[in-house]
Parts: C-alpha cells; structure tokens; sequence
C-alpha cells in the first residue's frame, strides 16, 4: 500500500512540473583544411619543392581559379599559417592595395580567398613548435636504423616529385587536388608512426619528433577551435604536412563539420 502510495505521489510530481525548455540546436562549424605547397620556397621542410614564379600571368591566372571555386564555400573566417601581428599587418595592406607582390600562399590563397569571398577576417591559427629531425636522423644512423629513415626519406621525397610533376604539366589546381586526396593525406601520415620505430629503451627520437608535431598541430587545433562560432564557415590553408591532424581535430570535435576541399578545387 505505501509503495502504491509513493508511485502515485511520484507520478503526480512529474505530471505537475514544468517542461524543461529544449534548447534549439546549434548550426555545426564548417571547416575546410586546405594542404597547401609553399610557394614561396621557404626551404624549411626537410623535403622541399621548387616552385616557379607564382606572380607569373600564367600561375595568377590558375590561383585565381583556386580562389574563385573556393569562394563558393562561402567561408566568413580563413585562418592560416602566419603570426597573428603579421596577418593584421598585411591583410590590412592587401585590401587597400598597398602590400608589396608576395609569392607567399598565405597572400596568394588565404588574404585572396577572404577577400573574394567578403569574409569577415583572416585569423592566425599557427604555433611554434620544435622539429628535432637532426636528433632523430643522428640516432639513426649511429643505432642500426639508417636503412629504415633513409626509406622514409625516399618516399617522401618521391611524393615531392610527383607533386612537381603534376604542379608542372597540370597547375596550381591539379596539384592542390593531389595534396588534398583523403588517402594521399592519410599515406603522408605513415611517417610519423613508422619514426616510432628509431629509438631503443629511454632513447626514443622517434618519440620525441613525433610527440613535437603532435603538439603544434593540437595547438593549431586549440587556435581554430578560439575562433570558431556556431555556424561559421572556416578555411584553414596550412602547409600538406598539417592536413591529416587538422581534418582529425575538425572530425572529432563536437559540433564541427569537415567539408572537402576537392568538392570545390578546380578539376
């Protein structure tokens, strides 16, 4: 009888009490991870490509193909791989036409893109960070591992030809497409687990180099999720290397989108 009692008194409570308000759901953040080549040779990676003049008519003329299909994203934010004082610098000269001709991707496709697509600003997402390779290859070729690292490298910089094959007979484009194909990103990304295998007891280089570039691509993952607002729709052009671990922050974050870049670059 008492059980009764209190099922009924619950249940009473339950029919008398307010309904919660259900909260409309949040659009999703769009981001769209572009893997750029370095045009302006920078020579900072270990595996370099040597690019033409991008100011010439003929690549002007490919880059602004690039940025008019990606305009079509309609992105409001492009973040990209340059400080924060020298992005508010330069894109305020970019779009009153004072900003001296760079070869620089983060002017010829971020500061382009923004601007065709009227977006509201382009942001700084990058972070300092350590490459100990020199420690990595030092330890390889003293402990037995030369043959491994040296496989490494030659795969690499097999991809590296490539790219400036297609870069050559195919343009800025074709060769974009390349770097942004899900499983070309996903086989570049082979490197940073095989390096796990350089390093014997507390002596792990591969750990360590490894260990580095996951921690600047988390800290560039921390700055896009800083500026990121429900219903954004973001453009994040960095260097190919980054692609794999930036798609990975925007596919396991709640609330964000990927979009792909090869649903919007030119064929």
């Amino acid at each position: 009888m008492r059980l009764r009692l209190l099922a009924a008194a619950v249940g009473g409570l339950l029919m008398t009490s307010p309904a919660r308000a259900v909260e409309p759901a949040q659009p999703p953040v769009e981001v769209m991870v572009i893997g750029a080549f370095h045009m302006s040779n920078p020579g900072h990676d270990i595996h370099n490509l040597k690019v033409d003049d991008v100011l010439a008519p003929k690549r002007q003329a490919e880059i602004a193909a690039v940025t008019d299909a990606l305009a079509r994203f309609k992105p409001n934010k492009v973040g990209v791989e340059w400080p924060a004082d020298i992005v508010a610098e330069r894109y305020k000269q970019y779009l009153a036409g004072t900003l001296a001709p760079s070869h620089n991707e983060v002017v010829q496709l971020g500061f382009r893109l923004a601007k065709t697509a009227h977006a509201e600003g382009v942001y700084s997402l990058d972070a300092d960070g350590d490459f100990p390779y020199d420690r990595l290859k030092n330890f390889a070729y003293a402990q037995g591992f030369k043959a491994l690292l040296d496989g490494l490298d030659a795969q690499t910089q097999a991809g590296v030809d490539e790219q400036a094959r297609v870069l050559a007979d195919k343009g800025v484009g074709a060769d974009l497409r390349l770097l942004n194909d899900p499983a070309r990103i996903k086989a570049d990304q082979g490197f940073y687990r095989e390096v796990l295998r350089i390093g014997r007891g507390f002596d792990q280089p591969g750990v360590d180099l490894a260990s580095a570039w996951y921690h600047r691509n988390f800290q560039i993952c921390a700055n896009l999720l800083d500026i990121a607002k429900p219903g954004d729709r973001i453009v994040v052009i960095f260097g190919s290397g980054h692609a794999f671990l930036l798609r990975q922050c925007v596919t396991e974050t709640p609330g964000f989108k990927l979009v792909e870049a090869n649903d919007y670059l030119p064929r």
